[in-house]
């Protein structure tokens, strides 16, 4: 994990429905780049860690969400450090040709939310984030690039939603 002064860093989540089982002839182009990719992501400025399976150089082989869908967690020191690793490298490529490996999908399938730096968030909790934004929409709990909050709202977001305790006389 690369340390960071921040206090927050930028915890991601996506899910994808294989249209395909993974070892099947036209999963193979996706395969091929997930290495890369992976270790692109690696050695990306602002990355901090992402979710591998114990024993395998990424975590398509867990399901968590459904036998037939692969996940995708892991946490960055900025908004901009994840934008620009999707948007402004080679995992664009994947991005462009998801249609050829993945369903569309009608709800949510990416949720960005704040961490304390130094947490790694578990595979429960972002599939708990993620189901919040698709029960409630965005909020600073749980967001979307295009609906995102900064790491001070989320902060007072949560100081906010906890429950103040009144003692009796």
């Amino acid at each position: 994990m690369t340390a960071s002064p921040r206090a927050a860093h930028l915890a991601q989540l996506n899910v994808a429905t294989l249209l395909h089982p993974f070892d099947d002839p036209r999963m193979a182009p996706f395969v091929e780049m997930l290495d890369p990719v992976n270790a692109a992501a690696d050695g990306a400025p602002g990355f901090v860690w992402r979710l591998v399976e114990d024993g395998a150089a990424d975590a398509t082989g867990l399901r968590p969400a459904g036998e037939d869908v692969i996940v995708n967690l892991s946490v960055w020191e900025t908004r901009e450090a994840l934008w620009d690793f999707a948007y402004r490298s080679g995992h664009l490529e994947l991005m462009r040709r998801r249609r050829e490996w993945f369903e569309r999908h009608v709800e949510a399938h990416l949720v960005l939310w704040w961490v304390p730096a130094g947490h790694l968030p578990t595979v429960g909790e972002a599939l708990e984030r993620l189901a919040d934004l698709q029960a409630h929409g965005p909020s600073p709990r749980a967001f979307t690039f295009t609906s995102s909050h900064t790491a001070d709202e989320a902060a007072r977001h949560v100081q906010a939603a906890r429950p103040t305790l009144h003692r009796s006389p």
